[in-house]
């Protein structure tokens, strides 16, 4: 069994006045999860080890464990003191064609698809899919202003990379960049941002163009 976690590319956006641009891609939990941010504050991980424990008859279900090494997640109970974070949402198949991700997601794991004969707990198959998560004790990136997580979510801030392009940030200046911009409402259509709106971030959803006030 290996997962990965998948941190996301810089997304475009739109000053006012200026067209909107398309997002990123698909990011963990949905097709148009993630769009309009940059998440690659942190450099990707590379596939780990996943070792299932027997906590359940689903891999990975909702409700259940994580724990966090260096080299490997493993399944475990969440009453272990080694439990790091619990799953929110539970899906089969690519997070690009799936259903999204909770907005406070803290990160996805990505569960590759395991058919072995045998392995070390019985269990049999794994299917391919992803584990919406959340650390069980703060910080919490997905938070609003929170810095990171994989959705976009009103409340957070992001800065100018250049280019039409931003990458989200602390709101409270704990980043490694401060914040430029903070949005503040998700609506429909451009048409819909408060007067004071200076920059168009694309959210995805049902609602995908978030409004964004300087700070």
């Amino acid at each position: 069994m290996r997962v990965r976690t998948k941190w996301w590319a810089p997304a475009a956006v739109g000053a006012v006045g200026a067209v909107l641009l398309s997002g990123c891609q698909s990011a963990p939990g949905g097709g148009s999860e993630g769009e309009g941010r940059s998440l690659d504050r942190a450099p990707a991980v590379s596939p780990t080890p996943l070792r299932t424990s027997g906590h359940g008859a689903v891999f990975l279900a909702v409700d259940e464990c994580s724990s966090f090494g260096r080299t490997s997640f493993t399944e475990i109970s969440c009453a272990s003191e080694r439990a790091a974070a619990r799953v929110v949402a539970r899906h089969d198949g690519t997070a690009r064609d799936g259903p999204r991700c909770p907005a406070t997601t803290d990160f996805v794991l990505h569960i590759s698809e395991q058919r072995p004969s045998q392995d070390e707990d019985g269990d049999g198959a794994v299917p391919q899919g992803y584990a919406c998560m959340r650390h069980l004790q703060p910080p919490h990136p997905g938070d609003p202003g929170g810095g990171g997580g994989p959705r976009t979510i009103v409340g957070d801030c992001v800065y100018e990379l250049g280019d039409g392009k931003v990458r989200e940030t602390a709101c409270d200046g704990s980043g490694e960049k401060p914040p430029q911009f903070e949005v503040t409402k998700a609506v429909a259509s451009r048409s819909e941002c408060p007067a004071a709106t200076a920059l168009y971030v694309r959210l995805g959803g049902t609602a995908p163009v978030g409004c964004a006030r300087p700070v």
